[in-house]
């Protein structure tokens, strides 16, 4: 994927405009809805890495699951303290108008005229956030959501009906992509795939298995029966790390990795937590380096998550500049963002691979795992053959921990390190010191733009409280 250049002014003047045609209720002749699709999806792409998965959630779940640390004093995100308030943009200005209203426009648009590529790849985008949207705050308004022209204050769609839009938008998207009369071709406008249609399908279908698993522990579902839909959608999925999806960075002013931003100096204090340090030094893990910078003594320790007052942020190891991690010359700043990985693809084999046939079969997937996150990493090949023969085999009495525990850590900084974390279990946390809340929680709140302008009775609901698949 070539490096792209987007002005983030631009990219904010386009949602704002969508904003307001969101909220108005006559036609506005200034914000028009047959735009053309190319000027929609660049921002929307830009969006979906900038502000959602290396924004907010992905930052605030990134602290809950002690990846990274606050160098602040408590209370604060790291220790568990969310508000209504606090998540009001990523609901009221990022999903709804700027992603999903967006979207939804370019595949209406694109419908119309014929363009099947740019309405595959929207569907595609449109799954994956409306996975993130769910995944964060359970039962969401969708179906009714965009008919605020008409007055209607739109109830909440079940978890179960949203994962079953999901997979229905994913199968539409790969009908599209697989036209052979696809209309206008999308081109440099595709910040990820450059306009290849074959690695959208293998994202779409890469997709297709990470939701199914997502269920393999829900309410009514089974998890073999789960693991049969991820298996068969995996064989059309990522076949290595060529396929990966992902945005590189300019690195130059406005274009900068989110990562960088946040790990700049007197940015806000964010370090790497002392629980993921410590399991890669106990492992020997040849990947620290890379997915950290040392501390001052050229060391690497992480800070314990809940500590009461912040200490000279120095000393703590930082994310590394593969990431987007702040380094001195600079080059953090042209990292790419991941939506989706050849390495997750295969720890999802592998985990599917398990619930079918056992241990025994999922140990070789396993290891191709772990394999594909170190030569995305470009790890040496004798570093990566010595830690694979130490970490070769699955514990027989508790194999899904193994896979999940390695998973951990190639899923650094992803939105799926917390899912898994709610669906599985592992790797085992414990509430950090002087949390303002008793417990790690388990959703986001409803935010209070939308508490006080659509109430349901869904937002009474606690952080504490299990989303539906997680039960």
């Amino acid at each position: 994927m070539k490096i792209i250049y987007f002005s983030i002014a631009t990219l904010l003047l386009l949602s704002f405009g969508s904003c307001k045609k969101f909220l108005d209720v006559n036609q506005d002749p200034n914000n028009p809805t047959k735009v053309q699709e190319s000027l929609i999806l660049s921002p929307v792409e830009l969006y979906t890495t900038t502000q959602i998965a290396a924004g907010y959630p992905s930052v605030t779940t990134a602290y809950w699951t002690q990846q990274l640390a606050l160098n602040q004093e408590s209370p604060n995100i790291d220790t568990y303290r969310i508000t209504p308030t606090d998540v009001n943009n990523t609901w009221s200005f990022d999903l709804y108008p700027a992603i999903f209203y967006n979207l939804r426009t370019m595949i209406s648009n694109a419908d119309e005229k014929g363009s099947t590529a740019y309405s595959g790849v929207g569907k595609v985008l449109l799954a994956y956030n409306l996975a993130v949207c769910t995944d964060l705050w359970g039962d969401i308004p969708y179906s009714q959501a965009f008919q605020a022209l008409n007055g209607t204050k739109p109830t909440y769609d079940s978890q179960e009906s949203i994962y079953k839009i999901i997979q229905s938008t994913l199968d539409d998207a790969i009908i599209k992509l697989s036209s052979t009369s696809s209309g206008k071709a999308i081109g440099s406008d595709d910040f990820i795939y450059g306009g290849n249609l074959a690695a959208w399908k293998k994202f779409a279908y890469t997709l297709k298995a990470r939701y199914y698993l997502r269920l393999s522990k829900a309410p009514g579902y089974n998890a073999a029966t789960q693991a049969d839909l991820a298996l068969a959608a995996l064989q059309n999925g990522f076949a290595s790390n060529a396929d990966n999806a992902l945005i590189t960075y300019a690195g130059t002013a406005k274009a900068e990795n989110p990562w960088y931003q946040n790990t700049l100096p007197g940015a806000g204090g964010v370090v790497l937590s002392s629980t993921l340090v410590n399991i890669l030094k106990a492992n020997n893990d040849p990947r620290l380096p890379i997915l950290a910078n040392p501390g001052s003594g050229n060391d690497y320790v992480g800070r314990t998550s809940g500590t009461a007052a912040a200490t000279d942020p120095s000393i703590y190891a930082t994310i590394g500049p593969f990431y987007g991690g702040y380094d001195d010359n600079g080059s953090g700043s042209a990292a790419p963002v991941f939506l989706a990985t050849y390495a997750e693809a295969l720890f999802l084999k592998a985990e599917a691979t398990l619930y079918k046939l056992g241990a025994a079969a999922a140990t070789p997937v396993y290891n191709s795992a772990i394999a594909a996150h170190m030569d995305m990493l470009k790890v040496s090949a004798s570093d990566k053959a010595t830690y694979l023969a130490a970490h070769a085999t699955l514990d027989p009495s508790v194999p899904l921990k193994t896979i999940i525990s390695e998973k951990y850590i190639a899923d650094f900084l992803s939105l799926e390190v917390y899912n898994d974390w709610r669906r599985t279990g592992y790797p085992a946390l414990s509430v950090v010191q002087n949390a303002f809340k008793p417990y790690i929680p388990q959703r986001f709140p409803y935010p209070s733009q939308e508490i006080t302008s659509n109430p349901q009775p869904q937002q009474s609901i606690v952080t504490s409280t299990k989303v539906w698949w997680a039960n």
